[in-house]
C-alpha cells in the first residue's frame, strides 16, 4: 500500500516506538526486534525442539487462496463475518466475541488485499499438537484462580477455551517474509506469527544474556515471577499458546502474572491504529505529563 519494502516499514515503526517510549519515560534492559538474525535462529531452534519432542506434525489441509493475487492468504488477510456472533472479523480471531477462528469458518469471506472471494486449495503445513497440553493448561488456570495473579478476563477466556477443548493450530504458512521453516524441502514456508511472536520473549532474554554476560535461565525457571502486559485480544497467545510452547521445550515458567487490559476506546469505539481511530502518543504528550499518561493506562 505504501510502495516500500517490509523492512522499511519495520524500521520506520521501530524507530517511532523508540521515540515514543523515550518521550513516555520508559526504561528497559533490552528492547530488540523480531526481524533480527538472533531471533530467527532462536525461533527455529524452538521449532526444531518441539518437532523432536513430537509436539509438531505435518498435515494436509485446505486453505484460502486468492486467484487474483495468486497466493495463499495468511489468516489475517481473510476477512468476513464471524460465524459465532456475526460481527466483522479476521480469519484468525474475532475481536467482538474473542472466538479463535479458522479463515474457512468465516462467512462472506474476502481477500483483504484485493476484495475478491478466495477459493479453497489444499496445501501441507506443520501443526502444533495443542490438545496434548489440555490438562496442564486447565491446572494452570485453576491455580491462578486461587492466587489471583491473572486478570479476570484472562481466566474467563482461558476457561472457555479449555472447556471447548484446545485445538491443534498450524505453525507454518505460505508467506513471502518471515522465519523460514528449518526443515529440508519446506524452506519456502514460514513459521506462523502466532508462535514466532511470543517466542520473542525467549529470544530477547537470550539476546540480553549474550549482551550482558548474565544467565537468563532464572527467567524461565518454574519459580520465576513473570509479568505479561498486553491487550485483551492477545489473551489466548499468553494464557494457552505460550505456556504450551514453554512446556513443550521443557521450560517451567508458565506466565505467573497476566495483565490483560480491556480494549481502549475512543467515543465508545475500539481503538484501532490500522483504521486510524486512535489517540497518537505525540498528540497526547502535547496535553498531558508522561507520568499521568502511564498511570492512567496502568489503572
Amino acid at each position: 500500500q505504501e510502495g516500500v519494502t517490509a523492512k522499511d516499514i519495520a524500521d520506520q515503526y521501530h524507530e517511532e516506538f523508540e521515540r515514543c517510549f523515550r518521550s513516555l519515560g520508559f526504561t528497559y534492559d533490552c528492547y530488540t526486534r523480531t526481524d533480527s538474525e538472533h531471533h530467527h535462529e532462536t525461533v527455529q531452534n524452538v521449532f526444531l525442539r518441539l518437532l523432536e519432542e513430537g509436539h509438531i506434525y505435518k498435515k494436509t489441509v485446505e486453505q484460502a487462496y486468492c486467484e487474483t493475487c495468486t497466493q495463499f492468504l495468511p489468516d489475517r488477510y481473510v476477512e468476513g463475518i464471524c460465524p459465532h456472533c456475526h460481527e466483522a472479523a479476521r480469519g484468525d480471531q474475532c475481536d467482538a466475541c474473542s472466538a479463535i477462528l479458522d479463515p474457512l469458518d468465516l462467512l462472506e469471506k474476502k481477500c483483504k488485499l484485493c476484495g475478491s472471494t478466495p477459493s479453497v486449495q489444499e496445501t501441507e503445513h506443520f501443526y502444533f499438537a495443542l490438545h496434548t497440553f489440555q490438562e496442564q493448561i486447565k491446572t494452570a488456570v485453576e491455580n491462578v484462580k486461587q492466587t489471583g495473579t491473572w486478570r479476570d478476563n484472562a481466566i474467563q477466556l482461558t476457561e472457555r477455551y479449555v472447556k471447548e477443548g484446545l485445538q491443534d493450530r498450524a505453525v507454518s504458512r505460505d508467506l513471502p517474509i518471515g522465519v523460514p521453516i528449518p526443515v529440508e524441502g519446506y524452506e519456502d514456508k514460514k513459521i506462523y506469527v502466532w508462535i514466532e511472536a511470543v517466542t520473542g520473549y525467549y529470544s530477547a532474554s537470550k539476546h540480553w544474556a549474550e549482551k550482558t554476560g548474565e544467565d537468563d535461565q532464572e527467567f524461565w525457571d518454574s519459580e520465576a515471577k513473570t509479568y505479561y502486559v498486553h491487550g485483551k485480544d492477545n489473551i489466548p497467545f499468553h494464557s494457552v499458546i505460550w505456556p504450551a510452547v514453554l512446556l513443550g521445550i521443557g521450560e517451567g515458567a508458565i506466565p505467573r502474572h497476566i495483565v490483560s487490559n480491556e480494549y481502549l476506546t475512543v467515543e465508545k469505539r475500539k481503538l484501532s491504529t490500522s483504521k486510524n481511530w486512535a489517540v497518537w502518543v505525540p498528540d497526547i504528550l502535547e496535553r498531558y505529563d508522561p507520568d499521568s499518561i502511564r498511570y492512567f493506562l496502568t489503572v
